[in-house]
């Protein structure tokens, strides 16, 4: 559907963009992920038209866009701020874009009329735009996009201005959506959650450069690199030295956890005798007595004890490690276990052990 080639953007010596190579499926939820200033914003004004590229190629659905103006792409784009005129009615801002296109009335208004069922506004025509509600506004922006009937939708930040239990809705409301339509989303956003959430594929970029791309699922269990597997949820980063190799399995001493058994990761490309192991917080157990039928333990001391409603978070320091432990358990019983200054065992398996190849300097 989207084929990206080589592409690159400068703004003077500055590169925004560096060598994007890039292949969407029709269809498909994708979301750019990454870290303010990565770049993601500019490779989705490119597929747009917004943004002119300086080298490569980008094709949607087989046609080189380099001569096609924004206006004559199959795409549309939802801006992070909506742009919802406030001087008009729900109505007259979802057609606005069809007015160019100089339909009859009858055409706009029953176009207008099922733009604004797919986002479940049925009925809001005349509704004052200074009365719509955040999500409101932005069901609006999505209304007036699809309307143009576009074969690629392009979202930028599209939830970042709704408050957090609103934006939890909203990611569950684009998902069916999407997914009701059938037509591609290109998604770009900051928060890993959001992207976990809704998508097929992300793609994670740094500094101009897409690292991975892969399903959510691989990401968070397999990532390529420390970068990548600190951006994708919390983790803790541990020194290890390899002893072994069998049967796709790494044989390594962690610190602080002892001898471990680590399923290789085909995604990390620098190897050597010094590995890089990685953690993540609810994947350990944690327990006033040593707990059972764990592969690898670790004693410690609770210095930090954090309630978040549905999760505790602590922090466990241990004799030889430079930074404390973090671990996050589901709070069942509305408890926090554990105070500043207990004892603690922690226990891991083996399989909740990602190699992340040689530690990056």
């Amino acid at each position: 559907m989207i084929e990206i080639s080589g592409v690159e953007k400068r703004f003077g010596t500055f590169t925004a963009v560096r060598d994007l190579n890039l292949t969407l499926k029709e269809g498909e939820f994708f979301s750019l992920l990454g870290p303010s200033g990565c770049g993601k914003t500019t490779a989705l004004r490119m597929i747009a038209g917004f943004q002119d590229h300086d080298a490569g190629t980008i094709r949607i659905g087989g046609q080189d866009m380099e001569h096609i103006p924004a206006n004559k792409r199959p795409t549309n784009m939802v801006f992070q701020s909506y742009a919802i005129f406030p001087h008009l009615n729900v109505g007259d801002n979802v057609a606005f874009g069809l007015r160019k296109l100089k339909l009859g009335k009858a055409e706009t208004e029953e176009r207008v009329a099922e733009a604004l069922e797919m986002v479940e506004l049925g009925g809001l025509q005349s509704r004052k735009a200074t009365e719509l509600s955040g999500g409101q506004r932005q069901r609006v922006a999505l209304a007036r996009a699809l309307v143009m009937r576009p074969k690629v939708l392009l979202l930028d930040e599209p939830l970042s201005a709704l408050d957090k239990n609103l934006r939890e809705a909203m990611q569950f409301e684009m998902r069916r959506l999407q997914q009701k339509l059938g037509i591609t989303f290109v998604m770009v956003t900051h928060d890993q959650y959001e992207a976990m959430t809704m998508s097929d594929r992300i793609g994670v970029m740094f500094k101009g450069q897409l690292k991975q791309v892969d399903k959510p699922e691989v990401l968070y269990a397999r990532p390529c690199s420390q970068e990548v597997a600190a951006f994708i949820g919390g983790m803790n980063f541990l020194d290890a030295a390899v002893t072994g190799e069998m049967n796709g399995k790494l044989h390594a001493d962690v610190r602080g956890f002892g001898p471990l058994s680590i399923d290789v990761n085909p995604n990390v490309a620098r190897r050597g005798p010094q590995l890089l192991a990685g953690i993540r917080p609810e994947q350990l157990e944690i327990s006033a007595q040593k707990p059972d039928g764990y592969d690898g333990y670790l004693q410690g001391t609770v210095t930090n004890a954090a309630f978040y409603g549905e999760n505790v978070h602590y922090h466990v320091t241990a004799d030889g490690l430079p930074q404390p432990i973090a671990v996050s358990v589901p709070n069942y019983f509305h408890t926090v276990d554990h105070k500043q200054g207990d004892p603690v065992w922690l226990g891991v398996q083996n399989a909740s052990v990602i190699d992340l190849g040689a530690r990056e300097a």
